[in-house]
């Protein structure tokens, strides 16, 4: 392993510049207007991975945006790999919040800063490298692996359940690995061994035909923005409580002993609340913050829509209202069951005065393994040796709906090994990836491939 790690380390600046290529080109998978990019992507990352010394890359297509697939099986014995990861990224607004442009990264006190940095193109370009280093170095991989990335994470990846049904005899491995997740903190490494689902709705109220004069007709017909308003307030209590009937019904309970581990983990929820800009913390009463975004469920408002908005006045009273809202599921919570308790919910508490149309837009499984099984044992040693420092085991927050349905279709355990941080603004303006975690996960991923052969 020497030679892979002193190449890995000799050509530190090369991989950044490439990487900075592939943040480039603008793959937002949700607006239209960036199709050729999205694709152009795919191609970029086939022209890399065949480069790198990958076979059989190729493009297959799908009803949306294609499946960029690679591997290498020469490693006669060896476990496989099966890599997942994600080439489109979220979209840029408000792009006035960004200190310098999204698609130009930036090199920032030891950080680069560009959409996709962190989520997906950097944690899959440091697999990238590792590949290379060890087929550079050796001509072979420690292990067989199979790569898979696709193009609709970002949107609900609608596509990628039936290409894995499609593609269950190619896609055979041992275990999945991917990189799409945080570390715990700054200087602390770690293994996520949960994710929470998610539902994923909007919300259309209309109340008339068009706008109405507020002194003319205030008065004699329901406000649609004040009708979204008083559904969601109904939507949970004071103390964070979800109202929803039956919402609770499947939830897994924390064990103490993970509640216990969690209090010893170096958390401090006063300076939390400060990187947030928050200025208090809220959330379900009787759990601590880490329980609530790792183990608990939630509903959430992610966006409000109605009426004049503009500069000055116009007393109008609007004919619609809409919002999106989502909830975060945790194990063994059904995303369609949650779906339709939220569909009755609405029917129930909206008044007849209003047409509401509620439509479910995507939405995933939660997902959980035992911490103690070998491979990610195997990936808690890889990042040992990457980072110096022992890992912390933890659940995420996040979604990867593809770690479930890996599962169940493929029956395979996943490994998530993520070098993000906690504020890399992932879906927010001056997203970033931390240079030295950038450098220091090509080399843990370089020991998980001879990790997971030995084990």
């Amino acid at each position: 392993m020497n030679n892979v790690i002193d190449f890995i380390n000799t050509h530190r600046d090369r991989y950044v510049d490439e990487l900075k290529q592939y943040l480039a080109i603008p793959s937002i998978s949700a607006l239209p207007e960036h199709k050729a990019d999205v694709r152009r992507t795919a191609e970029w990352s086939t022209e890399e991975m065949r480069r790198i010394g990958l076979q059989n890359v190729r493009l297959i297509e799908t009803p949306g945006f294609p499946v960029v697939y690679g591997d290498w099986l020469g490693a006669q014995g060896a476990p496989t790999i099966l890599f997942y990861g994600h080439y489109d990224v979220q979209p840029v607004d408000p792009l006035e919040l960004w200190e310098s442009p999204p698609f130009e990264a930036t090199v920032r006190d030891g950080e680069i800063y560009a959409r996709g940095a962190a989520d997906d193109k950097g944690q899959v370009f440091m697999h990238f490298k590792a590949i290379e280093a060890h087929l550079k170095q050796n001509g072979r991989l420690p292990v067989n692996m199979k790569i898979i990335l696709e193009g609709e994470e970002e949107v609900g990846s609608a596509n990628l359940d039936n290409f894995v049904k499609d593609h269950r005899d190619e896609l055979k491995a041992d275990v999945v690995v991917i990189s799409d997740s945080p570390m715990f903190d700054r200087g602390i490494p770690s293994i996520c061994y949960g994710l929470r689902g998610l539902v994923y709705f909007q919300i259309d109220l209309r109340g008339t035909k068009s706008d109405l004069h507020s002194g003319s007709f205030g008065g004699a017909v329901a406000n649609p923005a004040f009708v979204l308003a008083n559904v969601l307030a109904q939507m949970k209590d004071r103390g964070g409580h979800v109202k929803i009937p039956g919402f609770y019904d499947d939830v897994r309970e924390l064990r103490e002993e993970e509640r216990d581990q969690w209090k010893r983990l170096p958390f401090n929820e006063k300076r939390y609340a400060k990187e947030l800009g928050a200025p208090r913390l809220f959330g379900e009463t009787g759990y601590s913050t880490l329980e609530r975004v790792w183990a608990r469920p939630t509903f959430e408002v992610n966006g409000i829509l109605s009426g004049f908005t503009g500069e000055g006045a116009k007393t109008v009273i609007p004919a619609v209202a809409m919002a999106k809202v989502s909830m975060r599921l945790v194990p063994n919570q059904d995303p369609d069951k949650i779906a339709q308790l939220f569909e009755d919910h609405i029917k129930k508490v909206a008044p007849k005065t209003v047409d509401v149309k509620v439509t479910r837009m995507h939405g995933g499984k939660p997902w959980m393994t035992e911490f103690d099984n070998k491979f990610v044992q195997a990936a808690g040693r890889a990042i040992e040796k990457g980072f110096g420092k022992t890992p912390v085991f933890n659940r995420e927050g996040g979604s990867i709906p593809v770690v479930a349905t890996f599962q169940e279709i493929l029956g395979l355990p996943s490994v998530l090994f993520g070098v993000g941080l906690p504020d890399e603004n992932a879906h927010a303006p001056n997203e970033k990836l931390d240079l030295g975690n950038f450098h220091g996960g090509i080399i843990a991923s370089a020991y998980l491939y001879d990790e997971v052969a030995k084990g």
